[in-house]
């Protein structure tokens, strides 16, 4: 390895990642939880004053532990500026990875907690959005009214935070709408449904019954974000179509796309659970053509058996979805 590279190696294997780093001065000792900890701070908080409040100790004793700690790595970790810190890249990398290691240490701390608690039961739940506002609080108000000895975590995130957090064992099931990779996980489609339009009641589309990306031209479009797989998808689908996907505004989720819909910003293309947890007197859908069909799926590691509070929760998520059948087909009926 050159003098003056840098390596970081996460072992995934062990709930309690290891972090070595080797920079151009030799093989660096492991950073403890304690020197990730005073990084972490030092960056979030801008300041060795307001780092030092943080974590109790002295402005002096703060920026000697980072001189400390960039001489044990071998490469800087801020820039100094007239009394200014600015984070390094090897900063910004450092506290980009550190994310999984503190969220695995966090759960670990709380699920000592939960032993504390006369073993009271847990359950991590994380989902995207499309399922996360409307799916999945239905199941958990019924489970837990069924299971009120369970302590339940519940995080609505991105669709590849949802993924990696079932992957390291910070969730017990992950449900997502998209496709997963089926060699990682164990994968079950809870159910499937096409893409749909949606528009403010006035907009001259209302008066189709099927809307195309043609149609779509001159239209203030609401687009999704090109690095999610619907913004993907809905790519791909206008560029076949030979059409050009302009946008007045761009966001990640289906959800807020529908917002901007009611608020008359324009029109959009979303799954049809969003369109669903929205519709009403200030938005209508309309059928999308080409027919693209999103599957909602719940995600559980194959590495690890699926423990019984799991199984309960997942088995009132199938009874939900099945009720959600009967309002999706209530939006494809006005979409017809």
């Amino acid at each position: 390895m050159p003098a003056n590279s840098r390596c970081l190696v996460r072992n995934d294997g062990h709930r309690a990642a290891e972090y070595r780093i080797s920079g151009g001065y030799g093989q660096g000792p492991p950073m403890n939880l304690k020197q990730i900890e005073l990084l972490r701070t030092v960056i979030t908080c801008k300041t060795t004053v307001k780092a030092g409040r943080e974590l109790g100790m002295s402005q002096p004793a703060v920026s000697n532990a980072i001189k400390h700690l960039e001489s044990q790595l071998g490469f800087p970790l801020f820039e100094r500026v007239n009394n200014r810190l600015f984070t390094t890249e090897q900063a910004r990398q450092l506290f980009a990875e550190s994310e999984a290691l503190f969220e695995s240490y966090r759960v670990f701390t709380e699920r000592l907690e939960d032993l504390k608690l006369q073993n009271r039961e847990s359950l991590r739940v994380f989902s995207s959005p499309p399922l996360g506002h409307l799916l999945i609080p239905q199941a958990m108000r019924r489970f837990l009214e069924r299971h009120s000895d369970v302590h339940a975590f519940y995080e609505i995130a991105t669709f590849s935070q949802v993924t990696h957090s079932v992957e390291l064992g910070l969730a017990d099931l992950g449900f997502v709408v998209g496709r997963v990779d089926e060699t990682q996980f164990h994968a079950e489609t809870l159910f499937a449904e096409p893409m749909v339009c949606v528009m403010p009641p006035d907009s001259p589309l209302a008066k189709k019954s099927v809307i195309r990306p043609a149609d779509l031209v001159g239209q203030p479009m609401i687009s999704l974000d090109r690095g999610t797989g619907m913004g993907q998808i809905l790519r791909r689908v206008f560029q076949q179509e030979g059409v050009p996907l302009e946008f007045v505004a761009e966001t990640r989720y289906c959800n807020t796309a529908c917002i901007f819909v009611q608020n008359r910003v324009g029109v959009a293309v979303v799954d049809a659970l969003s369109a669903a947890s929205t519709m009403g007197d200030t938005l209508i859908v309309r059928a999308f053509e080409p027919r693209e069909v999103l599957e909602a799926s719940v995600i559980y590691s194959k590495k690890r058996l699926l423990n019984n509070t799991a199984q309960a929760f997942l088995r009132e998520v199938r009874r939900s979805a099945n009720d959600m059948a009967e309002r999706l087909a209530s939006v494809h009926g006005r979409a017809a």
